[in-house]
């Protein structure tokens, strides 16, 4: 599974924004799938996750109410759409996926199955 990131970029806050992360191969259907960030000088966190159906979600408490992560299998694609940006959310976001899902091992973001390259994301003041 190959992934690309897409959809960061400059925005004030308040603002929105929606990445986009579209997956190679057949089997996207089958992978957890979601997003991760790494602000400059700080570790990579958790963001959301998303089950393969769609059907489940998971949120760290950080961006809970203000981010939505879905996923479209028919286009291969996840996006994570963000509102009400703040200058705290700043970072590079990526995106992951991984075969299941277990909460200690998604927030401490380790051993994802594949990994994308980030985007980033820069919210002004």
């Amino acid at each position: 599974v190959q992934l690309q990131a897409s959809g960061g970029g400059l925005v004030q806050a308040g603002g929105s924004l929606r990445l986009s992360c579209a997956a190679s191969g057949r089997t996207f259907s089958r992978y957890y799938m979601g997003w991760f960030r790494q602000a400059p000088g700080k570790e990579r966190e958790f963001v959301a996750a998303i089950s393969g159906s769609g059907g489940s979600t998971y949120y760290a408490d950080s961006v809970k109410g203000r981010f939505t992560i879905s996923r479209d299998n028919a286009k291969n694609t996840v996006y994570l759409r963000m509102n009400s940006l703040k200058p705290e959310d700043t970072a590079v976001y990526y995106c992951a996926a991984d075969l299941s899902y277990t909460r200690s091992r998604w927030y401490a973001a380790d051993g994802m199955d594949y990994w994308g390259k980030g985007t980033l994301v820069t919210v002004s003041s």
